[in-house]
């Protein structure tokens, strides 16, 4: 497996049958309400190459900023966040980065959303910016 991940209790857990290194800063106001921060690090990845090891996520559905309905996946004992899918993309997983056992090779690659960014938190001036969405890029 290429990479492993799970929750902050363990009671549940992740393997992704794909290398991951590109992770995508979203500024957007519902990762920042969902995540509890001023932003949430994403990587995408093929949803055949997920497979859960231990336990199921509980699932919420909403719609979003970019006006398309948003499914995340979430530990139900903990709360913590592990994925979210798309409604116009449901070939993709975007793996909230932070849920990922080893993280070392992560690298930002993009900022999204920056219109709601909050002043407060730093941004990357050496990756590409987007004011809004943009399309969801296609996992390696």
């Amino acid at each position: 497996m290429a990479a492993t991940g799970g929750c902050l209790c363990g009671a549940v857990a992740y393997e992704i049958d794909q290398p991951i290194s590109d992770v995508i800063a979203c500024h957007c106001t519902d990762c920042q309400k969902a995540s509890g921060a001023g932003l949430s690090h994403n990587a995408v990845i093929q949803t055949t190459n997920l497979a859960f090891t231990k336990g199921e996520p509980r699932t919420y559905a909403k719609v979003v900023d970019s006006g398309r309905t948003l499914t995340r996946y979430f530990c139900g004992d903990c709360g913590t966040q592990l994925f979210s899918q798309r409604s116009n993309a449901p070939e993709m997983m975007v793996v909230k980065a932070g849920s990922l056992d080893d993280r070392s090779a992560l690298r930002q690659v993009m900022e999204i959303w920056t219109s709601s960014a909050n002043p407060w938190v730093p941004r990357d001036g050496n990756v590409p910016q987007h004011e809004g969405n943009r399309p969801m890029p296609k996992a390696d």
